[in-house]
């Protein structure tokens, strides 16, 4: 441990994220030779080489992969002990913009009633995020984090507490086949047009929440695709309680059998996590908030 140096590690995670030299700089602010001197200098205290680099292509070597999976989580806590110590010292202050899919209800908003209470000198917002962009809004720097739909297979993105787990039903159009049926399986779903987000939300994330084979109309927001269910352009899945919520006369919902139920997840950028963002994270984890009364597209 004689003589390590924090910027060095940072360094060294930031390039095993980005595999290359030029973009690791511009995160770090510094000139690419500088990046490559940190490196250097990293790899003589480990004595060993963390990345093979070619004109071509940056990737970790064996030694490398293995550092950065100890590394990783060691320095998180490292950061993560800093911050909490800096927060105790002055409370967790300045802003925490918290985004979310579909509506805020009152789950959300009682969480953040509690962290209000609890951290007075943080301002707090809640603002709605597009249904077809889940994480643009994180990586921009719009909001610190964000209630999503699951899955997340975003390298990065931290995603925190999961929650509200929730069976899904079908919206569809009361002129639709399966409007006058008690249930439907998963197989009819996948054989019927589905909304499905446009992009830039992620294919797998698209997919995940319209699993069809029939393309349907992509949309930018839930609104946008219960118009589209009206019409009679396609069916459009949702979690139950956001079928509840978003109940109208020309929609019909139908349980569905056989389909993942429907999770969302507190994310934030790994760049952006502050105390404000971690103490935010545990109230939710910590009051066992039920976003599942919230009507969020799923």
């Amino acid at each position: 441990m004689a003589g390590l140096e924090l910027r060095e590690l940072e360094c060294f995670l930031v390039l095993s994220e980005e595999l290359h030299f030029g973009r690791t700089g511009e995160r770090l602010y510094v000139s690419q030779s500088r990046v490559s001197q940190l490196l250097s200098s990293l790899e003589r205290r480990v004595g060993g080489r963390l990345v093979h680099r070619t004109s071509r292509r940056v990737a970790l070597t064996p030694l490398g992969e293995r550092f950065v999976q100890r590394l990783r989580p060691a320095y998180g806590g490292l950061r993560e002990a800093v911050d909490d110590a800096r927060a105790a010292a002055r409370g967790v202050e300045g802003a925490l913009r918290i985004g979310f899919q579909g509506t805020a209800d009152a789950g959300l908003t009682a969480a953040v009633r509690a962290f209000r209470s609890a951290h007075p000198e943080c301002v707090t917002d809640v603002v709605e995020i597009p249904l077809a962009d889940p994480f643009g809004a994180v990586r921009g720097g719009a909001v610190d984090a964000a209630v999503v739909l699951l899955p997340v297979e975003e390298p990065d993105l931290v995603l925190g507490p999961v929650f509200s787990k929730r069976p899904q039903t079908v919206a569809v159009g009361r002129d639709h086949p399966f409007a006058s049926l008690a249930k439907v399986t998963a197989a009819e779903v996948a054989a019927a047009p589905l909304v499905t987000a446009a992009p830039p939300a992620p294919a797998y994330w698209r997919a995940a929440h319209a699993p069809s084979a029939v393309p349907g109309p992509a949309v930018t927001t839930l609104q946008e695709g219960l118009t589209q269910v009206a019409a009679g352009r396609a069916a459009m899945l949702l979690c139950r309680p956001t079928a509840a919520y978003h109940r109208r006369e020309d929609v019909v919902f139908v349980p569905v059998e056989g389909v993942p139920e429907s999770a969302l997840g507190l994310v934030w950028h790994r760049d952006g996590e502050t105390a404000a963002v971690r103490e935010f994270a545990r109230t939710l984890a910590g009051r066992g908030v039920s976003l599942g009364d919230a009507p969020v597209v799923a």
